[in-house]
């Protein structure tokens, strides 16, 4: 179904730290909040990419989300919540999943734990599952809107199935424009990966589902062991981003390239170029001095502005597998997959 997209700018957002509460009013925050509870699909800004927002605990809202995005009813969605006594409302907490939600939230770290049975977030936000994917996002705006619509906000990333994660509005707006109600336009997003999802129920191992913006290096010194790392699941993903083929652009993607084969544009990363780097037909450098948070913030954008040339190949340079840049190395191998 055609909508008519509108775009909203707003002003500096300014939130109870503790609450997620709107702490001045704000142009256009009465819409958007009207918006969500009357069912509708808005695109908001978070600390990581942006993501397509909807009421979690109405169902028809969620599978609009399903259905703009092109995406399998199988896989499940992250429900962001204000704050974590929101979050204890709808998932059952362990002590390590507490642990990790006290150090790490707000921020880019999702924790999917059992749900409670008394939670109205839509069975479909789960996929059936008896497991939910809580955040609280360091996203002033995303904590606003769900505090004041007072429910989670089911939010996967706001672009097609298994294309490009957008990290700007313009990007949003070239995916799933006529597809959605609002964009939220408050520019760039400041992580660019998606947040870590985390694993942790009781009498099972803390499992890694997916590295990304927060280090496994952090959260296994936080919970003082090793994570176990889950492998990708086409069939039944036990959260968002676990897909073999993911974040794809249009073209075949060619990973550790160390040297640049004629006819391809270079994805390249560092002071260090590949071989034949000047023969690239377009080349962009994730960060020219080999920072993993730059490249992560850098990352999507970079896909999708190489993917646009109409490009017959892109090949990226090694990417050291550390830091964020597990997490970086995690979508490209999803991007190369299966092309």
């Amino acid at each position: 179904m055609t909508r008519s997209t509108r775009f909203w700018s707003p002003p500096r957002i300014e939130i109870d730290p503790s609450t997620g509460a709107l702490q001045a009013p704000v142009d256009g925050f009465a819409q958007a909040v009207e918006t969500l509870g009357d069912g509708g699909l808005v695109a908001v800004p978070t600390e990581t990419v942006y993501g397509l927002a909807a009421d979690a605990c109405n169902g028809a809202a969620v599978a609009g989300i399903f259905a703009a995005k092109n995406r399998p009813s199988f896989n499940p969605l992250i429900s962001h919540v204000p704050s974590l006594e929101v979050a204890q409302k709808h998932g059952c907490f362990n002590e390590q999943a507490l642990a990790l939600a006290k150090t790490f939230w707000p921020g880019p770290l999702t924790l999917v734990v059992p749900k409670r049975p008394d939670s109205p977030i839509a069975d479909l936000v789960s996929a059936g599952l008896e497991t939910i994917a809580l955040r609280v996002p360091d996203a002033p705006l995303m904590r606003a809107l769900s505090h004041a619509l007072d429910r989670p906000l089911a939010a996967p990333s706001a672009n097609r199935s298994g294309r490009v994660s957008p990290t700007s509005a313009t990007h949003v707006r070239e995916e799933l424009d006529a597809r959605i109600d609002l964009i939220a336009d408050l520019g760039a997003c400041t992580v660019g990966v998606e947040s870590s999802v985390v694993f942790c129920v009781t009498g099972q191992p803390v499992t890694l589902l997916r590295p990304g913006g927060l280090s496994s290096k952090a959260i296994e010194r936080l919970i003082g062991s090793s994570l176990l790392r889950a492998g990708a699941d086409d069939q039944s993903p036990a959260s968002p981003g676990m897909l073999t083929s993911h974040y794809a652009p249009s073209c075949p993607v060619r990973l550790n390239a160390r040297s640049v084969q004629p006819g391809e544009a270079l994805l390249a990363f560092g002071p260090d170029l590949p071989d034949g780097a000047d023969q690239a037909v377009a080349m962009i450098n994730l960060s020219e001095i080999g920072d993993d948070l730059e490249a992560a913030q850098a990352l999507f954008a970079g896909l999708r502005a190489l993917d646009q040339k109409h490009v017959s190949r892109i090949a990226v340079a090694p990417i050291p597998d550390q830091g964020l840049g597990e997490a970086i190395n995690d979508r490209l191998r999803r991007a190369a997959a299966g092309r």
